[in-house]
């Protein structure tokens, strides 16, 4: 009886905090997607712990504390962004032409023309753009 009367009442969450922990979540869920997509090394444990501590951790933590609906809506919005960079990367693969799901396995990517080449970190460019 006397703890109940000790807990500070819980406030309630308005709909804009609730969309904005949402939205937190869903940039904080992309950019995970984007970091593990682009990484060069094999994964290892201490990478996952450091995500783990990023995605949940005491600055998380602090902005929604937990077993509140702002914590939920960040939860949901993680996800959300996760998944949506998983689903375009997916649409954007099939509608290229020559690409298939094998691109996600081991990087298949269709052979190039004669007037195309690749270059460290710009991607497929015409041969002709470069010798000029």
């Amino acid at each position: 009886m006397l703890q109940e009367a000790a807990q500070p009442a819980a406030e309630v969450a308005t709909m804009l905090q609730k969309i904005g922990a949402g939205a937190f979540g869903a940039v904080v869920g992309w950019y995970v997607y984007y970091i593990n997509r682009w990484r060069k090394d094999d994964v290892q444990l201490s990478d996952i712990v450091t995500l783990i501590g990023a995605i949940g951790g005491a600055a998380v933590l602090a902005l929604f504390p937990e077993r509140t609906d702002l914590f939920g809506a960040y939860g949901i919005g993680l996800a959300t962004g996760f998944f949506l960079y998983f689903f375009i990367l997916v649409i954007l693969v099939n509608k290229a032409p020559g690409f298939s799901s094998a691109w996600f396995l081991d990087g298949r990517a269709p052979k190039l023309t004669d007037t195309e080449v690749t270059t460290v970190g710009h991607g497929m460019e015409r041969r002709d753009r470069i010798e000029s």
